[in-house]
């Protein structure tokens, strides 16, 4: 069980954050992006600070470089990946937003071989090319996802794939020992700096007043479910497994992106989502398969 509840961590946080491409195609209905966002992570900080200072009391001595690494993690997994995928979800579906996310393991194995120096086999080369090839169909079927310049957004979400990555990739970084609880509290309240200059610009003149209790119960949820739940989840399990197979759960994602889109959205997925989604799948199986091999 103990080796099982790690991987089930990382899954759930998978199925959650895939959840957000739908819950961000809602928010940006009702809210400016900067300001939506900035309720998301102010709500989530009053929420799980006071619950971690209780829990402990005693918040741990970090490094400034810990702190830098926290900061450049939460401008990558926080600030960037939403600000990348809300700006996209202008120009592109959930459905394919959620399809081209799925080339997070593959764009992890060529970070990981740029940065970290760890080069990459035979298996992570086809997994890459498999996804990229996903996502060129995915373009090229764009006029299915509404306006003509759906690539546009593709090409966003394409880029909030790469920060999210980098997101994964620095978190075995911090030498020191944070619980998940410090880690998703830390996040939260750096993301909600990040976001205050302009959401608090977007917030002057804004009719609050006007927003139906769809948008109210949006932020709700994003504040809860994707932030403080997902946070806590990836947190607790990235510890316990090793990059590559924290990689691996990614691939949850779009499969989570594409079901609730099509549950709560009505959102048609056609076949070149499919055939985009198989093909991402065949890159995450190879990936999958390089420790074995």
């Amino acid at each position: 069980m103990t080796r099982i509840l790690p991987h089930l961590c990382l899954a759930a946080a998978m199925a959650l954050v895939g959840s957000s491409v739908v819950a961000g195609e809602i928010m940006i209905r009702h809210f400016p992006i900067h300001l939506g966002s900035l309720l998301r992570f102010a709500l989530a900080s009053a929420i799980i600070v006071p619950f971690w200072l209780w829990i402990e009391p005693h918040p741990p001595r970090l490094r400034p470089r810990s702190w830098l690494i926290l900061a450049f993690q939460t401008l990558c997994g926080s600030a960037l990946f939403t600000i990348f995928v809300l700006h996209g979800l202008r120009w592109t579906s959930p459905a394919s937003a959620g399809i081209i996310t799925s080339t997070t393991p593959a764009c992890m194995g060529l970070l990981a071989w740029i940065i970290l120096g760890e080069r990459p086999g035979g298996r992570i080369m086809a997994g890459i090319a498999l996804s990229v090839t996903g996502i060129a169909i995915l373009n090229l079927a764009g006029a299915q996802d509404g306006p003509d310049g759906s690539w546009r957004g593709n090409l966003l979400v394409a880029a909030a794939v790469v920060v999210e990555s980098l997101f994964l990739l620095v978190r075995k970084s911090i030498p020191e020992k944070l619980s998940p609880l410090a880690t998703s509290s830390i996040i939260s309240v750096l993301a909600t700096l990040f976001f205050m200059p302009l959401g608090l610009s977007q917030a002057r003149g804004f009719a609050f007043s006007a927003l139906p209790m769809e948008a109210w119960w949006c932020v709700l949820y994003y504040a809860v479910a994707v932030t403080i739940i997902a946070y806590l989840c990836w947190f607790a399990g990235v510890t316990k497994v090793s990059a590559s197979v924290a990689g691996i759960f990614t691939g949850i994602l779009p499969v989570s992106a594409l079901a609730v889109s099509a549950l709560f959205l009505g959102q048609n997925v056609a076949w070149p989502h499919l055939l985009g989604c198989a093909l991402a799948m065949a890159s995450i199986g190879l990936i999958c398969g390089r420790d074995s091999a």
